[in-house]
């Protein structure tokens, strides 16, 4: 089937929610509209020049991204300085670009959750509480022959996710009784006549977030020209996200073996590393945020890490990691290009499922800005 961009990027936020971003992080459509069909999709984690020109070599339709093009506002849009041509390319070709940012930084089985996958790091929990979502309850009623049909539409939209269980739900069996009026216009029984009719009680719990899909989906289901259901609120079950990982190795490495496995692990022809005064000769609790995170090291400290794993450590900042006697590693922003193979994994998988018709491409174009010499 041919896809609309919005209907992508409808799935993809069911894995990567934009509303999961830090607060002022600019995620979400950046460039271009997602109201076409797209037969062409790329990963890449920057938006460079090159990058835009591999795109329009490739034909592609959608650019999705981890950071986002225009994070702060353009103060010129003029097609002589190649850093703002881009953009003018961009739309030139008609390639939209939608960014996930700190919000692919945050979801379960996200970049950080990767990273310590690489690293042999169990046992993970979040560095930094970001958010917690509140879980609620929807009971409706439906004729018994239209609850097998209920149940799985909102299976589909997302009720029922329970840990590692979905489609969870409880139903029970009674006698629905009403009177239409003579204005209604009831897919069972007359006006004016009472009516009972045998119907199933279904209820299904959900994660806040997803009310409106949710409710929608249920009435898109329901036989009924006033469906009854009821919305409750739940104390328990709610669900908690946060940035960062903090988890721990199966057993303690010397402190210059886990430099070296880092190094290795993520492909490094170098690594900037903080050696507390006073070292530690060995490193068994673990602490990463990719990206920029030195600004997280105290919660790293408070979570007993060894180690605190981040890109970008400022130098008067890394002059107070010294003295915390926590290793610090810096292996540079770059790692983050890791959710370009990973992100195109999912899509595959997704395709499989869904049978689009849609070709995915990992961009080719390397975006690091260092070298070492």
């Amino acid at each position: 089937m041919q896809m609309q961009g919005s209907k992508f990027i409808q799935r993809f936020n069911q894995y990567c929610p934009e509303w999961l971003a830090e607060e002022g992080d600019p995620v979400g459509l950046h460039i271009g509209t997602l109201n076409k069909e797209v037969d062409r999709i790329m990963m890449s984690l920057d938006v460079r020049p090159a990058v835009v020109e591999e795109a329009i070599e490739k034909k592609i339709d959608l650019l999705i991204v981890k950071h986002p093009p225009i994070f702060r506002p353009l103060s010129r849009l003029t097609t002589d300085d190649v850093q703002t041509k881009m953009y003018a390319d961009l739309i030139k070709n008609d390639i939209a670009v939608y960014a996930a940012h700190t919000n692919m930084d945050i979801i379960h089985n996200g970049l950080n959750d990767w990273f310590c996958e690489m690293l042999e790091v169990v046992d993970t929990s979040y560095l930094i509480h970001t958010h917690t979502v509140k879980m609620k309850k929807l009971a409706v009623y439906v004729p018994q022959t239209d609850a097998k049909k209920m149940r799985e539409a909102l299976a589909k939209a997302g009720a029922g996710e329970q840990g590692n269980y979905q489609a969870t739900s409880f139903t029970v069996n009674g006698t629905g009784r009403f009177t239409p009026n003579e204005e209604a216009n009831p897919t069972i029984g007359s006006s004016n006549v009472p009516e009972q009719v045998q119907e199933s009680k279904i209820e299904v719990i959900f994660p806040e977030t997803k009310q409106t899909d949710i409710v929608a989906a249920m009435l898109a289901a329901h036989p009924y020209e006033e469906p009854a259901y009821d919305i409750y609120h739940l104390d328990n079950l709610a669900e908690n996200f946060g940035i960062g990982r903090v988890g721990e190795l199966k057993e303690a490495m010397p402190t210059e073996d886990f430099i070296a496995k880092a190094k290795e692990v993520f492909v490094l022809e170098g690594l900037r590393v903080v050696y507390p005064h006073d070292s530690k000769k060995s490193i068994k609790r673990v602490a990463i945020c990719g990206g920029s995170g030195e600004k997280f090291y105290r919660d790293a400290l408070a979570a007993n890490a060894d180690v605190y794993i981040t890109g970008d450590v400022y130098y008067h900042t890394a002059h107070d990691m010294q003295e915390t006697g926590m290793l610090v590693i810096d292996p540079g922003h770059y790692i983050e290009s890791l959710c370009k193979e990973k992100m195109v994994a999912l899509f595959e998988q997704w395709k499989n499922e869904e049978g689009w018709k849609v070709d995915f491409f990992v961009s080719e174009t390397s975006t690091n800005p260092f070298s070492f010499k």
